[in-house]
């Protein structure tokens, strides 16, 4: 068995990944999956925000070409995947983080952003009522900004893929890379068996570094695990609430399917785990950033049994790492998206399957090479989300 390209991990990236590979036309393509099913891993336990807000302009760039897409999505595989523009509303407490937000502005109009705008506090009510404000300066809002659903992206890409000839292996276990000097061979199986390819592709999300690891490449990717709270039915908050994102200590919220989602990114242990326990000890400290900032929480119950953890995949400087490996001659990486995956897979197959056959690319993509982490080229992050 032979295939022109393989892609190691079928999540909502590797899925992409493969789907546009087969649209270019690739040839023949395989994707194998260490999990049993379709959705398992981080795809599944992601909550859906969609945002071009950023604080460099490639994100910017990423998060734009992707909304396009998402647009086209149904059209071109059959799957809504449910973008629904409700806007992501950053909110700030002192004159510097309002700085820090007037700068990201700056960087997301010059990059072809206008629609994100400074609001008072007097917009900030309107656009969420609910927020306690009194502590409150003013913040950023961005209409395109929004949701969508990251399991009707998995399937979108998984079944337009199928039809397109894609073949798809699950429960096959860690992948290991199958090198012969500085170039690719394939990949070999736990089982041993030998799979042939002309390229191998690493979307093995948190699991990245150690595939790249023992393909001999160093791939400065972690796992950080994230936790969600989630709230039993609760019709004080409408479905059309925006993103609110509390620049202060980076606790937001959102309402999905009528229950809301509590998210702050902090946790009780150590965050560098491929553990997913749900801490209910980080309960306390969510709850408590809850009711400050949306006082009519104080009225909500949480769903104990269905809050979850998941796994972020981290680089260094919170920017994928999107290109081939120079250790490795046709080992491509699209890692390290750092809670970003979702929202730009749509953006991040097309560039990578455009890499992979010397297509030309819609807009500069050095910023995301591999080689900058050796070179001292971070990019530079404002640390919000």
């Amino acid at each position: 068995m032979a295939y022109d390209v393989i892609v190691l991990g079928a999540g909502v990236i590797g899925c992409s990944v493969a789907y546009h590979l087969a649209t270019l036309g690739a040839g023949h393509i395989g994707v194998l999956e260490r999990a049993p099913s379709l959705g398992s891993g981080s795809t599944g336990k992601a909550t859906g925000g969609f945002r071009c807000q950023y604080s460099t302009a490639i994100n910017v760039r990423l998060s734009l070409m992707a909304r396009e897409k998402l647009l086209r999505f149904r059209e071109e595989t059959g799957v809504d995947p449910e973008y629904r523009p409700y806007g992501y509303l950053f909110v700030a407490s002192t004159e510097s983080q309002i700085q820090t937000l007037r700068d990201a502005l700056a960087v997301q109009h010059e990059a072809g952003l206008p629609e994100s705008r400074a609001v008072d506090i007097e917009e900030i009510r309107t656009l969420n009522p609910a927020l306690y404000t009194d502590d409150l300066i003013g913040g950023t809002f961005c209409p395109l900004d929004g949701f969508m659903r990251p399991i009707k992206i998995l399937q979108g890409y998984y079944e337009a893929a199928r039809r397109l000839g894609v073949a798809f292996r699950f429960g096959v276990g860690q992948a290991q890379v199958w090198r012969e000097g500085d170039r690719v061979r394939g990949v070999v199986l736990p089982d041993g068996e030998r799979i042939e390819a002309g390229a191998v592709v690493n979307a093995a999300g948190a699991w990245a570094g150690i595939v790249a690891q023992q393909a001999g490449v160093n791939l400065p990717v972690q796992p950080l695990k994230r936790q969600v709270a989630i709230t039993y039915p609760f019709a004080e908050l409408p479905e059309t609430m925006p993103m609110s994102v509390d620049v202060n200590d980076g606790f937001h919220l959102r309402v999905r399917d009528g229950r809301v989602l509590l998210l702050y990114p902090h946790a009780v242990h150590n965050e560098q785990t491929f553990e997913t326990d749900f801490e209910r000890a980080w309960l306390d400290a969510v709850q408590q950033r809850a009711r400050h900032r949306v006082p009519c929480l104080r009225n909500a119950r949480i769903d104990i049994e269905n809050c979850w953890a998941g796994l972020y995949e981290m680089s260094p400087d919170k920017h994928v790492i999107l290109g081939e490996a120079a250790e490795l001659s046709g080992f491509y990486l699209v890692n390290g998206s750092s809670g970003h995956g979702v929202m730009h897979s749509p953006a991040l197959g097309e560039l990578l399957a455009r890499l992979i056959l010397r297509m030309e690319l819609p807009f500069d993509i050095t910023p995301l090479r591999p080689t900058r982490f050796a070179e001292g080229a971070l990019n530079r992050d404002t640390g919000v989300l």
